[in-house]
């Protein structure tokens, strides 16, 4: 397909001409696994902080290694990764949020995974395509994310609410419920706009059967499923259900402490947040399933672990990404963290398999989607983004706002 190169596709473009030029391998085996040496790693947001508490436990194990771990804000990661890419300085190991994966597999600065060593059958399937672009894998699961419902208990028992909703008709009714029978301020909240809308979205437009690329890569966002699921979406919204301005950092669980917000789709960190911070209302809340509208489908998100194509430590990282992302690595990480453990035999004992809450996102897990690696993924989902804020603040209807995404996203795809 022919088009007209944008200023990030030429940005793009750029960054991997540079790097394919910096970076073409060690051109050899480069150092044992054995040898004295230093691994360079960057891990970002919470992860980078915990990182180097387990680094250094691994060196006791190892003592010709030394891990110098560097943390990176999540907010200046891709930039940093798409400088240093281009300069062929990334780290012999390097922590790969979903959406980057597709676009710096395509520079060819990422070593393909030893898929023998590594097997696809160890994780959740959802975890695994992730981490893999053009038919190869270049990276091993090392957490997953992924959305549940979170309901405040007490107030379902005023708004006489039994359960906890099981369809998105369900969700829509005791939204209702909750304000009219429990005083909530809200029914529920949910992303109204703004930067990474989608991920609050998915769960409506997985659990309707809708999805933005099919796993070719074909766009398919304004297919009747998703325009249903946006329809569904943005009602919450027209019915006054959910707030459609929310101001900078906002932060929905103080409002879930007060009671103003009954429910919200949430991820596992924020289980534990609750109960730091709020601890007047454990005992009052639980999470349940994403709701079903033909199933339910919630995303999967997280992160893996890469080796540079240009390392020269590419054995001692590969046992270093062993350590972190096998059964009792992932485990032990889930205890520090509360990260969930992408690897499948990590949950089969300890509070990972005995804690009922810990079952729900298990079970959701499962099911989890997300979308195929593309090089330029983080500006396909933004068109989505703009589609569904659209919707939500009454510029457009469902269908209108995601033929306009469709027609976006056909000229990013590839």
């Amino acid at each position: 397909m022919h088009r007209a190169a944008t200023p990030a596709a030429i940005a793009l473009t750029v960054a991997s001409a540079l790097t394919l030029t910096a970076c073409g391998g060690s051109g050899g085996a480069g150092v044992g696994a054995d040898a004295k040496q230093t691994l360079t790693v960057w891990a970002m947001g919470t992860e980078g902080e915990k990182l180097a508490d387990v680094a250094d436990v691994y060196e006791k194990k190892h003592s010709n290694i030394t891990v110098e771990v560097t943390p990176v804000g999540w907010d200046v990661a891709h930039q940093k990764l798409v400088a240093a890419a281009a300069a062929g300085k990334l780290p012999d190991v390097v922590q790969m949020g979903g959406t980057y994966m597709g676009e710096f597999a395509d520079m060819g600065v990422l070593e393909p995974v030893d898929t023998k060593a590594f097997k696809e059958a160890d994780f959740f399937p959802a975890a695994w395509q992730q981490a893999s672009y053009d038919g190869r894998t270049y990276g091993v699961p090392w957490y997953v994310d992924t959305r549940v419902l979170f309901y405040r208990t007490d107030l379902a028992a005023k708004a006489g609410l039994e359960d906890a909703p099981a369809t998105m008709t369900e969700l829509s009714t005791a939204a209702e419920a909750y304000q009219d029978k429990a005083g909530t301020e809200w029914g529920l909240f949910t992303q109204p706009g703004g930067l990474d809308t989608v991920q609050s979205f998915y769960p409506f437009l997985y659990s309707s059967g809708g999805e933005i690329l099919t796993e070719d890569g074909k766009a398919v966002v304004n297919s009747p499923e998703a325009v249903k699921a946006l329809e569904t979406y943005g009602s919450l919204f027209a019915k006054g259900l959910s707030e459609k301005s929310v101001r900078p950092g906002y932060d929905v669980t103080k409002d879930f402490n007060s009671g103003a917000v009954p429910m919200f789709f949430g991820g596992p960190w924020i289980m534990s947040l609750l109960d730091e911070n709020y601890p007047d209302i454990k005992g009052k809340w639980a999470v349940a399933p994403v709701p079903a509208d033909t199933a339910s489908v919630s995303m999967a998100g997280g992160s893996s672990l890469a080796v540079s194509a240009d390392s020269d430590h590419k054995a001692a990282a590969k046992e270093f990404i062993t350590y972190l992302t096998d059964a009792a690595g992932q485990a032990d990480w889930y205890r520090r963290t509360r990260d969930l453990p992408a690897h499948k035999a990590a949950w089969e004992s300890g509070e990972l398999a005995s804690d009922a809450g810990l079952k729900v996102w298990r079970a959701q897990m499962d099911t989890a989607k997300t979308p195929p690696s593309q090089p330029r993924l983080t500006e396909i989902t933004s068109k989505v983004d703009s589609a569904i804020e659209s919707v939500t603040q009454g510029k457009s209807s469902a269908k209108a706002a995601l033929d306009k995404a469709q027609s976006e996203i056909e000229g990013l795809v590839e």
